[in-house]
């Protein structure tokens, strides 16, 4: 009875039971167990975005698709071990039939272990063969939805969508079957980006769905399509469902049901009392303290909506301490605080707070390149905002008299040591209490002030960086940056001598010169070339300030207000009409007619043969045709450029830049200066000089078209290998002169024409002068089919017949593709070119 029951051959009672329970209770029972812990693995692994719609599965999926037979995941490939081991052995496929019951299980096991080990195509086999020879088994309709989201995953929705929609219209199904196909149509319509289309599948998978993980997911995600669609009403509810399944579901829905709620919040018409009390009491569940980092986040929107900025810094700054895996939310954080000091108008703060959400963001994202671009908008505001702060502070400080100078240090330096004092003695009792010193903020970088957080970088504090470095050396000594620094032997000559330990500093604190008013007056700087440079600096940097607040900002009253002190200042020349012009301009703009008035009344008095008077009397006037006018300059440069002038066109645009500052024609004068400056000095500077163009001035026409010509025709010059000749479609013959020999140049082309016309060539034949470098030019003869036969007929040239020899030219030569030509123009490598072709003119 034994033997007979193992056997697998014939269609038995017996047969068929034995095999099923051997099946399923040893080999499946084993692959299952296998298959259930590396799903859970990939779960735990996995981490949701709940800034998007949520995917129907937590799983991880490669992008490349693996076709090899061996997964990467030990458990998946013991459990298709097992499925594999059960077909093997147990499989009673007898006259077109499988007779044991737990094969299509097998199956299943070993189509989803594929699944899961992202080797989908293989798994696809699996999933074929029961629908293929199962077609009575009680897994084909499983085994169908498995298909389909496999199809999903190798991006075929629509097939998937096919053979699902055919499934639920011609089935009788069980609820976990309606709601797994419902769920997965979902998915392959989010997949193709048609949202509305998803939602009535994933409401009726919500609906069907009898396990509670799932329920609460599908919720959420239901929520989430109804966002997408701006229904906030109907997302409000799906979020409560999830809410209200309070422990039945994981914990991660509920509360990012809560946040998602938040965010919908109507301060205009719902009880803002009772919503701030819900956010407070989320921060008091101890259960939610894995999620404080979100709702500290819920609590700063909210008192940034209710115009408490205070609190809302503050809970933005508890949100990125209690920071966790959430780079996005990190990066929200950030970018929100950088907006508000954006707002008021703290350009350097904001900065650095950019400067932090860039460091969460994926490079190469969209968002990724928009804060950039904000980031890079604030780079000219931060360095002139430099300038002008520490340029001014040491003006000020070197026309103080020397009692002046003494009272303030003075008074700095006291402050100094009281922090010294205070921070001394929290750092021995520190020590006396726990054998170690670890209280002593004043040598923390930035002192008590310092963010440990990561708001605030203590490098954009210059008096921290000074701190640092002074402190470093006291220590140390000077030290070159190499291993071992910290060895006796590595000091430089002349300084205390060291150990491999830190000394300490045991100069009193009252003896220190850190904290000796003389040590900072002595530093002021008094020659009086060095102050008026700083004078000029900090002028240029205040009138800089002005334009960029007024053009980039819309900052009227900062604009207005740089501008004026740069008056004050009592600037150059230069800058005075510009400077009055633009606060004009400015008052006009906030409806201050009394100082638009003065200003305008100064222009048209003081300066009455400027240009900007000239605008004055005639604000209507067309001036596009007036020599005083930037137009007409620009036409008159842009003909210079034609004629090849580059060092002319380059030194005027410098010239014009300068004196239409704020004009909107700026932004043509540095796109024609980028232009000369590529074919003066070559690609590297052309394409440095159009990429400051293109983000200098990102709205302009001129800005949009260095940038399209950056993203489009530079990569395509990047090429500076030279082609064979083979490959040149036609040639020149070339003549290289000093950029000095014009006289010679113009006569050199002038017996070349008439030589070509001699040899009755001008019917092809041209010639033209070409800028080279600023110290050469070129003498081209256009129109040839070779190089062997530019150069022969430069021999013919050099040595003609005696008939022709009044057109005899000799001078070193070289024949050239038109390709090659151009490269050489671009990349100003002529020298590489004549040394590949052996060639020396």
């Amino acid at each position: 009875m034994l033997l007979a029951a193992c056997g697998r051959k014939k269609d038995t009672f017996m047969n068929r039971n034995v095999q099923a329970l051997t099946t399923k209770y040893n080999v499946m029972y084993n692959g299952e167990n296998a298959f259930n812990t590396g799903r859970e693995e990939l779960a735990l692994g996995y981490s949701d975005n709940y800034y998007e719609i949520l995917p129907i599965e937590r799983i991880e999926v490669l992008d490349e698709v693996q076709l090899d037979k061996s997964g990467k995941n030990p458990n998946f490939n013991r459990a298709e071990e097992k499925a594999v081991k059960a077909i093997q052995k147990h499989s009673m496929f007898i006259g077109g039939q499988e007779y044991n019951p737990q094969i299509d299980e097998a199956y299943m096991l070993l189509g989803k272990a594929r699944y899961y080990d992202n080797r989908f195509i293989p798994a696809l086999d699996a999933f074929n063969f029961i629908l293929d020879k199962g077609a009575t088994s009680n897994n084909v309709n499983n085994a169908k939805i498995w298909k389909a989201k496999t199809n999903i995953r190798l991006n075929n929705e629509d097939y998937a969508i096919a053979s699902l929609t055919k499934m639920l219209k011609e089935e009788d199904l069980d609820d976990e079957v309606i709601a797994d196909a419902n769920a997965q149509l979902a998915q392959a319509m989010i997949n193709l980006d048609s949202i509305p289309q998803a939602l009535p599948y994933m409401v009726t998978a919500s609906e069907y769905v009898k396990d509670n993980e799932l329920k609460g997911r599908y919720a959420f995600i239901k929520g989430q399509i109804y966002n997408r669609l701006e229904k906030r009403d109907s997302a409000n509810l799906a979020f409560d469902e999830v809410i209200d399944l309070n422990r039945k579901t994981a914990r991660i829905y509920r509360i990012n049901a809560f946040i998602a709620k938040a965010k919908n919040f109507d301060y205009t018409k719902e009880d803002q009392v009772a919503f701030l009390e819900l956010l407070q009491d989320l921060e008091a569940d101890r259960e939610n303290r894995p999620f404080l980092d979100k709702i500290y986040n819920s609590l700063g929107d909210y008192y940034r909506n209710t115009k408490t900025d205070t609190l809302a810094i503050d809970y933005y700054n508890k949100s990125i301490g209690a920071f966790k895996e959430d780079r996005t939310l990190q990066a929200n954080n950030y970018q929100t605080l950088a907006e508000m000091n954006f707002d008021k108008a703290l350009y350097k703060n904001a900065g650095a707070y950019y400067d932090s959400t860039l460091t969460n963001l994926e490079e190469k994202t969209r968002r990724h390149r928009r804060v950039t671009k904000k980031r890079e908008n604030l780079d000219d505001v931060i360095k002139y905002e430099d300038i002008a702060t520490l340029n001014d502070s040491i003006l000020k400080l070197s026309k103080m008299s020397k009692s002046e100078q003494l009272a303030f240090f003075t008074d700095y330096t006291d402050g100094l040591k009281k922090r010294a004092y205070e921070d001394s003695i929290a750092a021995v009792k520190a020590a006396s209490k726990n054998g170690v010193p670890t209280n002593n903020e004043f040598f923390k970088p930035g002192g008590t002030s310092t963010n440990t957080s990561g708001g605030k970088f203590y490098f954009y504090n210059s008096s921290t960086v000074s701190f640092g470095k002074l402190s470093f050396e006291k220590t140390w000594g000077k030290r070159t940056l190499e291993d071992n620094w910290r060895r006796s032997e590595r000091k430089d000559a002349g300084n205390f001598d060291q150990t491999d330990e830190q000394v300490e500093d045991v100069t009193p604190i009252s003896e220190n010169a850190f904290f000796d008013p003389q040590t900072y007056i002595t530093a002021i700087p008094t020659d009086k070339k060095l102050l008026d440079s700083l004078a000029k600096d900090r002028d240029f940097a205040y009138y800089q300030l002005g334009l960029i607040y007024k053009e980039k900002f819309k900052e009227y009253d900062l604009a207005s207000n740089r501008l004026e002190n740069l008056l004050d200042f009592q600037p150059e020349e230069r800058l005075v009409l510009p400077a009055k012009y633009n606060l004009y301009k400015i008052y006009g703009q906030t409806g201050n007619t009394s100082l638009e008035d003065k200003y305008k009344n100064d222009i048209l008095s003081n300066h009455s043969d400027s240009r900007y008077a000239e605008i004055l009397r005639n604000p209507n006037a067309q001036l596009a045709t007036d020599e005083s006018s930037p137009e007409f300059k620009y036409k008159a440069l842009y003909k210079q450029f034609e004629d090849g002038n580059y060092n002319e066109v380059i030194s005027k645009s410098d010239e014009y830049i300068t004196l239409y500052n704020g004009n909107e024609i700026v932004p043509k004068f540095e796109l024609l200066k980028a232009t000369a400056l590529g074919r003066r000095d070559g690609f590297d500077v052309y394409k440095k000089a159009l990429n400051f163009v293109a983000l200098t001035y990102p709205n302009d026409e001129e800005g949009k078209q260095a940038q399209l010509i950056y993203s489009t025709t530079i990569p395509s010059l990047e090429f500076k290998d030279f082609l064979a000749d083979d490959k040149g479609s036609k040639f020149k013959l070339v003549y290289p002169f000093n950029a000095n020999e014009t006289g010679s140049i113009a006569n050199f082309k002038t017996r070349l024409d008439n030589a070509i016309k001699y040899y009755k060539y001008d019917g092809y034949m041209f010639t033209s002068v070409d800028f080279y470098t600023t110290g050469q030019k070129f003498v081209v003869v256009h129109g040839l089919d070779s190089r062997v036969g530019a150069e022969g007929f430069g021999d013919i040239l050099a040595n003609p017949r005696a008939e022709a020899s009044t057109h005899r030219i000799t001078r070193n030569k070289f024949g050239i593709s038109t390709e090659n030509y151009a490269i050489i123009q671009i990349h100003k490598n002529l020298e590489a070119y004549l040394n590949s072709e052996n060639k020396n003119p």
